[in-house]
């Protein structure tokens, strides 16, 4: 993993490489705060099931980012920003599906669709970052933390002139990532019978397709 060196986004919010050591905490910080979205409702319906598996389900992603990546995060560790390098859909980790049906249970098949239309909607043969999670525990969120560990890569990214891509999980989700340089990018991810995502794309700044 390529590490970075500290440093301070808005509201001088530090940002720091994140260490295996921080693998547990950060899939806890994670799990809590994606477990009341509308994606995580239609992934497991039953709250103390999907409280009980998060963490295990978002230990993979943060390993994952770790081995072939890079993860963020702040001194206290109340955030997380996981960001995987390449020009397509990542490779699935070996194990993986053994890995997420023990994880996932009676609820494994629609882990199995959220992958596959995930990465039917993904950008392909074009180098970029894809920000594969960002994540503010509960409490510290709305006090720009999250635009904090944005920033931080996205200054990366614009040196590089690499752009960076994501899925939106909802509409405000959506509306927050217009407002830092994303746009729409394809069409909507359609979970059957539940809701939408929001595939979008950020052009380096000074690149002759930025906004």
């Amino acid at each position: 993993m390529t590490r970075q060196n500290a440093a301070a986004g808005p509201a001088s919010h530090a940002i720091i490489p994140a260490s295996t050591s921080d693998v547990d905490m950060l899939s806890h910080v994670i799990a809590d705060a994606f477990h009341p979205l509308d994606v995580s409702r239609w992934l497991i319906p039953d709250e103390a099931e999907r409280r009980k598996r998060f963490p295990a389900y978002f230990r993979m992603y943060v390993e994952h980012a770790m081995a072939d990546g890079l993860v963020h995060t702040t001194p206290g560790r109340t955030a997380a920003a996981l960001w995987i390098p390449g020009t397509g859909p990542a490779a699935a980790a070996d194990g993986y599906a053994g890995q997420l049906a023990e994880i996932t249970g009676p609820w494994v098949e629609r882990f199995q669709v959220f992958d596959d239309e995930l990465e039917r909607h993904h950008l392909s043969g074009a180098e970029h970052h894809h920000l594969a999670i960002l994540a503010v525990r509960p409490d510290r969120q709305g006090h720009g933390v999250g635009t904090a560990l944005l920033s931080f890569h996205h200054a990366v990214l614009d040196e590089k002139g690499v752009p960076a891509y994501l899925e939106a999980s909802a509409a405000d989700t959506r509306r927050i990532y217009l407002a830092h340089g994303y746009a729409d990018f394809g069409t909507p991810i359609r979970l059957p019978g539940g809701p939408e995502m929001y595939p979008m794309l950020r052009q380096p700044a000074g690149s002759s397709n930025a906004r």
